[in-house]
């Protein structure tokens, strides 16, 4: 995970799961007690994190339930901000390096290829 928050950080791990294809729209979630449990952390912070998705349109609360993934989910935008983040986080890096564009795509592509993350 990211720094910040903890709440934050867990909340981000939801919307990466949920784009890489780990969750899917509609899939119920583990009790925000649960998940506290298994993080180690207090359940107030899974309770904030999980406001903020609901806030967000990724998850809902049905009430006697559980938690769920939302069936309108906005997966596919989450996908394309995340990539979008990606790509500019690695050009800003390329330019600190003041490596070329061909550079860093040759390099990428190398990095791809040999199939390492």
């Amino acid at each position: 995970m990211n720094a910040g928050p903890i709440f934050s950080q867990i909340a981000a791990n939801v919307r990466h799961m949920l784009a890489r294809g780990d969750l899917s729209p509609g899939q119920k979630l583990m009790s925000a007690r649960g998940l506290a449990v298994e993080l180690g952390v207090n359940p107030n912070t899974v309770v904030h994190a999980f406001a903020e998705l609901e806030r967000m349109a990724v998850i809902e609360t049905k009430r006697g339930l559980g938690t769920f993934v939302r069936e309108d989910a906005p997966v596919a935008s989450m996908r394309s901000d995340m990539l979008q983040a990606a790509a500019v986080a690695f050009v800003a890096e390329v330019e600190t390096l003041g490596a070329t564009k061909q550079e860093a795509l040759g390099v990428l592509k190398e990095v791809w290829n040999a199939g390492k993350p």
